[in-house]
């Protein structure tokens, strides 16, 4: 059977659905920011948003819409942290149970904080185990409905009401972004976004920003078919590690995106850093890729409107502490 793509109708159905159940999280901006891109640069500050990331948008959104009939066996997901918290949250919410396979690397605040929601944590390998066939295998088991992290039309949608945010708040300071910069892992994020700009505004250009070595989706958009990325990257980013783009995500993305940009671990430090200081925001490595393609020059802002978003915050406590303590104050990321 055909999987049905969401639509621009999709997301702002989500927006309707989602109101007063997530944070309309800032738009921020900062004069050192635009002296350093020679651009004016508005940053969405998800990591201010319920569950410290964007992703209890797409799992609320999903939830919300699960037949009578799905919530006795509950959900179960898979995911290396933020997904996991989003559709515990979500579940709770609901009265409903929540199990989430997790890799058993993931950082500790992730698992923490999943667990706190309720939800039953099942660790496994993420080297030597695939992660879906485990989920789908509960789920027949115990009559479960998965909520994947990306590859799922509701998800998608409930995403996407991050940049109706961004446009509407760009349009109330009389803004018109040329760009958007989403943080890419399976491609969910962005897809959502994209579909959001291609009914609210189809004159900004949307970008995924990936790290370097899992670039799969800058690559795939060259190539025009899904690629896998290669074995042995840093998993810095470790909320960008999906192997591939998804089904569903790039099928949206092959239409909709202007392109991609590949960041490196040291361009992603600097951005948490700068971020840090400058907008008092923890940001996670993989919710800085975008702010750190600006930082970096990876993408031409000078003269222009550009928006990015900043994912999430949800970063272990030791990793972040290395990366403020590794630069000097005077330093500008």
């Amino acid at each position: 059977m055909a999987e049905i793509l969401p639509t621009y109708a999709d997301v702002l159905a989500a927006g309707a659905r989602l109101a007063g159940r997530v944070v309309a999280t800032p738009l921020l901006s900062h004069p050192r920011l635009d002296e350093i891109t020679g651009g004016r640069i508005f940053l969405k500050a998800e990591p201010l948003q319920r569950t410290g990331s964007f992703k209890f948008r797409g799992a609320t959104n999903a939830v919300l819409q699960l037949p009578e009939g799905a919530r006795a066996g509950g959900i179960v997901t898979y995911s290396s942290g933020n997904h996991g918290q989003a559709v515990a949250a979500a579940a709770a919410a609901a009265g409903l149970a929540a199990h989430v396979f997790m890799p058993a690397d993931a950082p500790a605040i992730k698992r923490e904080s999943t667990r706190r929601w309720g939800a039953e944590i099942r660790l496994y390998d993420r080297a030597r185990e695939d992660r879906e066939a485990l989920a789908r295998a509960f789920a027949e088991a115990h009559g479960a409905t998965i909520i994947p992290p990306f590859d799922h039309p509701a998800v998608i949608a409930g995403q996407g009401t991050l940049a109706l945010e961004i446009f509407a708040e760009c349009r109330a300071r009389g803004e018109a972004p040329e760009a958007l910069l989403v943080c890419t892992g399976g491609g969910g994020l962005i897809a959502g976004c994209a579909l959001a700009a291609s009914g609210a505004a189809s004159e900004t250009r949307v970008y995924a920003v990936e790290p370097e070595g899992w670039d799969d989706t800058r690559r795939s958009l060259a190539a025009g078919e899904r690629l896998a990325n290669p074995q042995g990257g840093s998993t810095f980013c470790d909320a960008l590690l999906a192997p591939t783009p998804g089904r569903l995500t790039f099928e949206v993305n092959r239409r909709l995106l202007a392109g991609g940009i590949a960041v490196s671990e040291a361009e992603v430090r600097a951005a948490m850093a700068f971020a840090f200081r400058h907008l008092k925001l923890v940001v996670e490595p993989g919710g800085a890729v975008a702010l750190a393609a600006l930082l970096a020059g990876k993408f031409p802002a000078k003269g222009r409107v550009v928006a990015a978003v900043i994912s999430g915050g949800n970063v272990d406590p030791g990793v972040f502490a290395s990366v403020i303590g590794a630069q000097s104050p005077g330093e500008e990321g």
